[in-house]
């Protein structure tokens, strides 16, 4: 797979959703930065700007010729009171592991002491210290993960830590190089697999076999099980092939 073909193809390519939309909730534009991780040599290596992606040409080349067995995209619509810079835009990167939130902490003022608390000492994840209400939920992913959780496991416990303090729309995604985790709890996310590939995505990129991943749930995927969507809360299980 080349960064190409993740980011920049399709009738409803990530480039297309940066300015035209259809699904997410709360923004009609993601033209406030993106930025791109992926795997070269088992090492997690990423490129952000806070620039639409639409504008950065020389990236658009460079991204025919880059190829990954696994990668993160995301394209930023920053939050009223967030500053638009590149250490806003995402995936964070923690040793192995990337991070994306799509969304937001509602109220984020009245309960950044307690997440900061929960999140602890940031000096081992660089990028959690972003100014972006986002940062301080993968610090506290990072955190789990480097107790031992797994990747799912650590986005879990972020989601359950953040409901119970602020309402907001917490759709997490975390990959690890080999595995894909995400949460839905708030906005939308689709779900294409094939025995080659496991896409996940806001909204289908194109053609067909995308399945809607229902609110609330708990996504795990790598190539070996396939994938597993359970709920964070309420629904009943459900499994894709």
């Amino acid at each position: 797979m080349t960064l190409h073909s993740l980011m920049y193809e399709g009738e409803h390519s990530l480039e297309r959703q940066s300015y035209a939309p259809r699904m997410t909730r709360g923004n009609l534009l993601n033209a406030d930065g993106f930025g791109v991780g992926w795997y070269h040599a088992g090492q997690a290596v990423r490129f952000r700007r806070a620039q639409p992606i639409w504008t950065d040409q020389s990236f658009r080349e460079v991204a025919r010729v880059v190829t990954s067995g696994c990668a993160v995209a995301a394209i930023r619509s920053a939050t009223v009171g967030f500053p638009v810079d590149e250490s806003g835009a995402q995936p964070f990167r923690d040793g192995p592991r990337l991070f994306s939130h799509n969304g937001v902490v509602e109220g984020f003022a009245g309960v950044e002491a307690k997440l900061r608390e929960l999140a602890g000492d940031l000096s081992p994840v660089p990028d959690a210290r972003a100014a972006v209400d986002s940062a301080l939920l993968f610090a506290i992913a990072a955190r789990h993960w480097r107790d031992g959780a797994s990747l799912a496991e650590g986005l879990a416990a972020v989601v359950r830590t953040v409901t119970a303090l602020a309402p907001g729309r917490y759709n997490l995604l975390a990959a690890d190089g080999t595995a894909l985790a995400a949460t839905t709890w708030g906005d939308c996310l689709h779900v294409r697999a094939s025995p080659e590939a496991v896409t996940l995505s806001s909204e289908p990129l194109d053609g067909s076999g995308w399945q809607a991943v229902p609110d609330r749930s708990l996504v795990t995927a790598d190539l070996g099980s396939g994938v597993r969507v359970t709920p964070c809360e309420g629904s009943r299980p459900w499994t894709g092939t």
